[in-house]
């Protein structure tokens, strides 16, 4: 039977990368549990163990009960009944499927009935569940709200609230509204205080809310009567139990249909707040839209594995010309990028994964008492590296998942533009990944410092000064010249002086630097297993180099007069006659 974990081993190897023996001992406190619960591991090799096993159980189900439901799912997709959302038939079987295996409140802490494990095993189980059907990984991943609720929220909450999404019920969070799409700062759902009921009463509408008919919400809420901003805003804590929120309507989507978007009427909903008033927006939804940018690398890098899988197949199957069509150098060739791509995509996000899992643990430890200095530096320095490295992350892999899912059309001909074929369905369910939880361009927004002030640059010069296998010395040294001229293309973009020009040209130097670190990730990759990642790598430095070669043509010749071709909404001048 196929496993969509044992039958990948790359997913093994970044199971095991050295960085993981950090993390254990952080998350585990010293193997502190294993007095106290039987499924706590003694040491390092038994907390691998144990993440192997349940991913294993994870890749049993996303490919023997996810994926062949995904036909059903996409066709039915979610129903509204008397103002509630109803699931697709089959979407209930995967739910009772995870909720069976005990695939729920994965990260939490076991004295809540979680399973205790690292942000890597859990993003690689998303990973594995969006490779068999995207729409159902948003269902199942959104229990990762919980860790904001976690991590804000009082003991009492974490002691209701917590065990129940261990035990398999739903979340969402309830951040967009009609006119507050981006920019959060304009949501204007009411939250009044109740003395009376000793509660908060929210009024208003939600629009766009993934499983917005879930058993536990996340809700951003204007607080502050008079307020207009985000220092207006605070993060709520609605349950369904208590009633007085509709679904008004189910959005009909391009992809992702088993994953139910809703728009939600609050009529006097009773509600308690989470953390402090005045931060929802400024530090809760930063944290949650982080987990969440994290979650749609996995959801992304799952995607591209289905399609390359895809494409994969029928080009060994289909013959043309009295032979495979894998066998022509234009179809091996859109195969060799779509690994590429898919390699270096899953080598930032378990990367990020592992700088979020540090830095996080040691915030966590940071509650129970007071961090050594070295503890201090340690979480200093992972912290910047996951705020560097979530948006590359985010916006490189979904930007991937759309192309590799394009090319998996391409390579199935005109079969791909029919309905019966999977790689139609991927194609459909990856258009979302580079818009939602922060659009490509958002995630350019907030690398484009790290950019300018040379954070990347540093990064990338430290990781050039890493060991890497002999055979590979040529390749470092190519992308040391790369890194050169990303150097002077950075530096002609400031020298201008001009916001607007920069701000044109940063997707150019996003492209570029998310290139030159999943480059360099890949070459640390091929020097610890040559056997997986060799070719991926030749590949990925060819293609990059082409790529940055035109960024850096495009931003040499580009001034501030160019400006004029590129607003759209500028009339053009009239000719004399």
């Amino acid at each position: 039977m196929a496993n969509y974990y044992s039958d990948y081993p790359e997913l093994k190897f970044h199971l095991t990368h050295p960085l993981m023996e950090r993390i254990v001992e952080l998350k585990e406190r010293g193997y502190a549990d294993k007095e106290q619960y039987e499924d706590a591991p003694v040491d390092y090799n038994d907390a691998i163990e144990n993440y192997d096993r349940v991913l294993e159980i994870a890749g049993d189900i996303a490919a023997n009960i996810i994926e062949p439901n995904s036909e059903s799912v996409d066709i039915e997709g979610p129903h509204l009944v008397d103002g509630r959302m109803v699931y697709a038939e089959k979407t209930k079987e995967n739910l009772a499927a995870t909720i069976k295996a005990g695939l729920n409140g994965v990260p939490m802490p076991r004295r809540y009935g979680g399973l205790n494990f690292p942000t890597v095993p859990y993003s690689m189980a998303s990973e594995i569940i969006s490779a068999a059907d995207a729409g159902f990984q948003n269902i199942w991943s959104l229990q990762d709200c919980i860790e904001t609720l976690y991590e804000f929220g009082s003991e009492e909450q974490r002691q209701r609230y917590i065990p129940r999404v261990c035990q398999g019920e739903t979340m969402s969070m309830d951040l967009t509204e009609p006119d507050a799409g981006s920019d959060l700062q304009r949501v204007m759902l009411k939250a009044t205080y109740d003395e009376k009921e000793d509660c908060w009463r929210l009024n208003g509408v939600k629009r766009f809310i993934t499983n917005g008919d879930s058993d536990i919400h996340l809700v951003l809420a204007r607080s502050e009567e008079g307020t207009r901003d985000g220092r207006g805003l605070s993060m709520f804590i609605y349950d369904k139990r208590q009633g007085g929120v509709t679904v008004r309507h189910i959005e009909h989507k391009l992809g992702i249909h088993g994953s139910p978007t809703c728009e939600l009427v609050y009529k006097n909903a009773k509600a308690e707040l989470c953390g402090d008033r005045k931060l929802g927006l400024i530090k809760y939804v930063m944290a949650l839209m982080n987990g969440a940018r994290l979650g749609i690398g996995a959801q992304s890098t799952g995607v591209s594995q289905a399609a390359y899988n895809e494409a994969l197949t029928y080009a060994q199957e289909r013959r043309q010309f009295d032979k495979a069509i894998i066998e022509f150098p234009a179809v091996y060739d859109m195969l060799a990028r779509m690994k590429a791509k898919l390699d270096a995509g899953r080598s930032i996000l378990y990367m990020t994964s592992r700088y979020v899992d540090i830095y996080k643990a040691l915030n966590d430890i940071s509650r129970e008492r007071k961090l050594t200095p070295e503890e201090r530096a340690e979480q200093k320095k992972y912290s910047r590296l996951a705020d560097a490295f979530t948006p590359l992350c985010k916006g490189m892999t979904s930007e991937y998942a759309n192309q590799n899912t394009y090319d998996c059309i391409q390579i199935h001909g005109g079969s791909g533009f029919i309905m019966e074929y999977k790689c139609q369905r991927l194609y459909r369910d990856a258009r979302i990944l580079s818009i939602y939880e922060g659009t490509t361009q958002l995630q350019v927004v907030a690398a484009i410092r790290y950019i300018t002030n040379g954070t990347y640059l540093s990064i990338i010069r430290e990781m050039l000064q890493t060991e890497v296998a002999p055979e590979f010395k040529a390749l470092q040294n190519r992308l040391a010249a790369l890194a050169d001229r990303y150097e002077e293309a950075i530096n002609l973009v400031k020298e201008q002086a001009n916001q607007e020009v920069q701000d044109i040209l940063a997707r150019r130097l996003y492209e570029m630097t998310g290139g030159l670190v999943m480059s360099l990730l890949l070459l640390e990759d091929a020097t610890r297993a040559p056997e997986l990642f060799t070719k991926s790598l030749n590949v990925y430095v060819r293609l990059i180099e082409g790529e940055a070669a035109g960024h850096y043509d495009f931003i040499k010749n580009f001034r501030a007069e160019d400006m004029a071709y590129y607003r759209a909404m500028e009339p053009e001048a009239p000719v004399a006659e």
